[in-house]
């Protein structure tokens, strides 16, 4: 009979615990836990692909917007060329600068292009066409003001 409480006492100590002669399962843990080689070169391929084509676009982007604020520029100058002659009676033929236009300009700073910071180039006369230039106007996109027919 003592074989059989034996038993039995074996028994109820493995389910509170752990019984004589018995070890205990253990979990083992990585402690090398990360990533492996091939997937962080697999990620810096992905980004390395979204960059070869996210960069260039933004570069358009960049150019088309600085071409965009030339030729707004070159209209502000132009119609400041305009108002210029219209109040002060100026024939077409008569010579116009950058002092006889400042005045007609937001603040009274001539602007400059966006693209490299270069001042613009007056046409000379008030009718000439155009009446301002772009020294980056070959760039691309092309800084060009639209050409003005007189009637």
């Amino acid at each position: 009979m003592e074989k059989s409480g034996a038993g039995n006492e074996g028994k109820a100590g493995m389910a509170g615990g752990q019984a004589k002669g018995h070890v205990a399962m253990k979990i083992k843990t990585n402690q090398n836990a990360g990533f492996t080689l091939v997937e962080i070169m697999i990620v810096v391929a992905i980004i390395g692909m979204l960059a070869a084509i996210a960069i260039p676009n933004m570069i358009k982007a960049r150019n088309t917007a600085q071409a965009n604020a030339c030729i707004a520029n070159m209209r502000q100058i132009d119609n400041a060329i305009q108002q210029y002659a219209l109040e002060n009676n100026k024939r077409d033929a008569d010579p116009v600068t950058a002092d006889n236009v400042r005045e007609y300009i937001k603040d009274k700073i001539m602007p400059v292009c966006p693209a490299g910071n270069v001042d613009y180039v007056l046409g000379g006369t008030v009718a000439s066409v155009p009446s301002v230039t772009c020294p980056n106007e070959n760039s691309t996109p092309p800084h060009r003001l639209g050409r003005r027919t007189n009637p």
